[in-house]
């Protein structure tokens, strides 16, 4: 036996919902305007009594017989019914013979009624009220309601002949926005079972509508390519590690072979030992430099920002990296003309800056000059660590803030200094920038 699709039973039970809330609303609202009809017919009925009664009891007694027999002849559709009884119920003027049993005084009331000036007739129901008068006759008052009744039968009818058509369009409209809606779901049900099974490059198709639908879906499509961009971000990673390792890890192993083969003292083996804790730590450097930019990613690191003092943040780097500047014959001049305050992470910004020096240090010219400069200019403040060497060549300014990118004729580092100071600058929204003049590197930074 085949089973039914499950997307056409889901959109035949959504638009069964739909369908029954839709029906249900204009049932609802035929309700409600049935009542808000009989409810104002009755109103106006009432308002018409009452101004009746205080008509008749601001007419003098003597002349209230007479005004009462002038308003009966101007009925010419005979609808209105009117009649003046004493203390006894006793007819002293009008149209009915007599008070009905219901008589009281208050609110209008339905009753029957013996007319006096309808042929043929001896009774007919009519809406009433009954007031008193000043002098203690009795002032009954009332319409007939033959022709209220076929106008609320006509409004009747054609309410019925108006729901009929809403309630076909209502279970057609629901039953259509049901199977549309069950679509549209299962297709973002096929787009995760193919991004669960692997298939990051699915997207939901966003038409041109605008709708809120197409909102979501463009949306959901976005957090596909944040993801997309993450996994990748991983990959790489991993790729970078892999890259970065394979080769020092060949180095160390051969390394270690030859020292096995070659050492013949505790001397020999002790030196192979050393060179390859170096190497190792060569190689942990470079892990915690990867997984250090990866950090950087995550804006989640803004929440630890905080004021920073340039001014103090640059002479604790040029204490820090004076005594390896010295050990290799190199001058390192700090140079700060301004106290500026930044918002941003002391520690980072302390890693960027430290690795510019670092850079300049191991790449300028033995027994050179290192100046860390900082200047405030309007709206920014400029760090800016230069050496003596030639710089950075113009064609690879765009490469060696790449990760494990490393200049021609570089034989020392790992090509992740200034990639980790790219990525420091951008978390804090600096601009990392060579200097065209000279062979400097510069920190621009919003103040």
């Amino acid at each position: 036996m085949l089973r039914a699709d499950p997307v056409a039973r889901t959109g035949w039970r959504w638009g069964g919902a739909l369908a029954a809330m839709l029906v249900f609303q204009s049932l609802v609202l035929t309700a409600i305007f049935w009542g808000f009809a009989n409810d104002n017919h009755r109103r106006a009925i009432e308002h018409g009594l009452a101004d009746d009664c205080t008509f008749f009891a601001l007419t003098p007694a003597e002349e209230r017989p007479e005004e009462l027999r002038e308003r009966l002849s101007r009925d010419i559709h005979r609808e209105q019914f009117l009649a003046l009884f004493d203390s006894r119920g006793r007819l002293i003027a009008g149209n009915v013979a007599r008070l009905p049993a219901a008589s009281g005084a208050g609110r209008s009331f339905v009753a029957a009624v013996a007319p006096t000036e309808l042929p043929g007739r001896t009774s007919d129901v009519a809406r009433l009220s009954v007031c008193a008068m000043p002098d203690g006759t009795r002032l009954l008052t009332g319409v007939d309601l033959d022709d209220a009744e076929e106008a609320l039968r006509l409004v009747w009818r054609s309410l019925l002949l108006a729901l009929v058509p809403g309630l076909l369009l209502a279970l057609g409209v629901g039953l259509m926005l049901g199977r549309r809606a069950a679509r549209e779901v299962d297709a973002v049900r096929r787009l995760t079972a193919r991004i669960v099974a692997g298939d990051l490059r699915e997207r939901l198709p966003v038409g041109r509508r605008g709708d809120s639908v197409s909102l979501l879906w463009a949306q959901v499509n976005a957090m596909l390519d944040r993801l997309q961009l993450l996994v990748a971000d991983v990959r790489g990673i991993g790729d970078d590690i892999a890259h970065q390792l394979r080769t020092p890890l060949t180095r160390l192993r051969a390394g270690l072979e030859r020292g096995l083969r070659e050492a013949g003292d505790q001397r020999a083996f002790e030196a192979v030992i050393e060179r390859a804790l170096a190497e190792i730590d060569s190689l942990l450097g470079v892990v915690a430099a990867l997984l250090r930019l990866r950090e950087l990613e995550d804006h989640e690191c803004r929440s630890r920002f905080g004021p920073v003092d340039l001014a103090h943040l640059l002479e604790d780097a040029c204490d820090l990296h004076r005594p390896m500047a010295e050990d290799q014959g190199i001058t390192l001049v700090c140079l700060v003309h301004a106290s500026t305050q930044v918002r941003g992470d002391p520690s980072l910004l302390m890693e960027a800056v430290a690795n510019l020096i670092d850079n300049a240090i191991k790449f300028g010219p033995a027994r050179g000059r290192v100046s860390v400069e900082l200047e405030r200019r309007e709206t920014v403040a400029i760090v800016t660590v230069r050496d003596d060497g030639p710089g950075i060549a113009v064609g690879e300014r765009a490469l060696v803030t790449q990760r494990a990118y490393r200049g021609a004729g570089a034989t020392r580092g790992n090509g992740l200094g200034l990639a980790l100071v790219k990525g420091i600058a951008d978390l804090h929204g600096f601009t990392l920038h060579f200097a065209e003049e000279d062979s400097g590197v510069q920190l621009i930074c919003p103040v």
